[in-house]
């Protein structure tokens, strides 16, 4: 059999690892004088590579994360109230064998959003199922299948199955009305079964208002914090730090005046 008819069979058995890799693997093979066994593990391990690529890149599309964040890009020296060594030990994604939940709470942009996709994103490279979510796009989410699809329960359960699910963005404004059942409906049947993780810019005793239902508020907290890691922020905003260090490289930048450019540049035509 030809290597062309071996890499035919192998795209018709869907093994694209093996058929993009063969003629690299079979002149391999021949200069190291490889046996059998030791060429057909190569070529596996070349098909099982591919694929574990595959879950992965699919994994993460699934999550719907906002932004790509990782723990490596966070910027610990600028807010040392945030413990390092906890947020590279939950990195490990043992919190996810006891489904146990977290909860970020402090002002904002201190981080919050970044350290839970940051989390999220270490949990879909370990091959966990993640989903992440703004608490307005949730509810919103939730609220449509109720006016479009009575008794369907095919978008709740999106959030119910995943084995992570990460809620950001807790008290920038007043929920609406029937929130507080949505969230409590997810909370409730996630408790102790799979993780949460939640970012709040408001404090806990605040809840109330924000969902709009005091006693609904003190349910949601009852449940998740039974079995949660709190994890309080404070300090400045990474975003008014960038955009002030921002300012000064602009106020520090030289002017482009008749003084400091080259005789003609200022006169010479713009090219297209």
């Amino acid at each position: 059999m030809t290597t062309q008819n071996i890499i035919t069979t192998a795209r018709e058995l869907r093994l694209s690892g093996i058929s993009q890799c063969l003629d690299v693997r079979l002149q391999e093979a021949t200069a190291n004088q490889l046996s059998h066994a030791e060429f057909l593990d190569l070529v596996l391990q070349d098909e099982l590579l591919v694929r574990r690529q595959r879950a992965f890149e699919r994994r993460k599309k699934n999550a719907g994360f906002r932004e790509h964040r990782t723990i490596e890009d966070f910027d610990f020296s600028f807010n040392p109230t945030i413990s390092r060594s906890q947020i590279y030990e939950l990195s490990t994604c043992h919190y996810l064998q006891s489904a146990k939940d977290i909860l970020f709470i402090g002002p904002p942009g201190v981080g919050k959003s970044h350290l839970a996709q940051a989390l999220g994103y270490q949990a879909v490279k370990q091959g966990h199922s993640v989903l992440y979510t703004s608490i307005f796009d949730l509810v919103r989410d939730l609220s449509v299948e109720e006016e479009t699809a009575p008794g369907s329960r095919s978008r709740l359960n999106r959030y119910l199955k995943c084995e992570l699910l990460i809620i950001d963005d807790m008290g920038i404004k007043q929920l609406p009305p029937r929130a507080s059942e949505q969230l409590f409906e997810i909370v409730m049947r996630r408790h102790q079964l799979r993780s949460t993780i939640m970012t709040s810019n408001r404090a806990l005793e605040e809840w109330g208002k924000v969902i709009g239902d005091v006693p609904a508020a003190t349910a949601i907290l009852d449940r998740f914090m039974h079995h949660a890691e709190i994890i309080q922020i404070t300090g400045q905003s990474y975003r008014i730090k960038d955009r002030l260090e921002a300012a000064v490289d602009t106020a520090e930048a030289p002017q482009m005046t008749k003084a400091n450019v080259p005789s003609g540049e200022l006169d010479a035509p713009i090219s297209s």
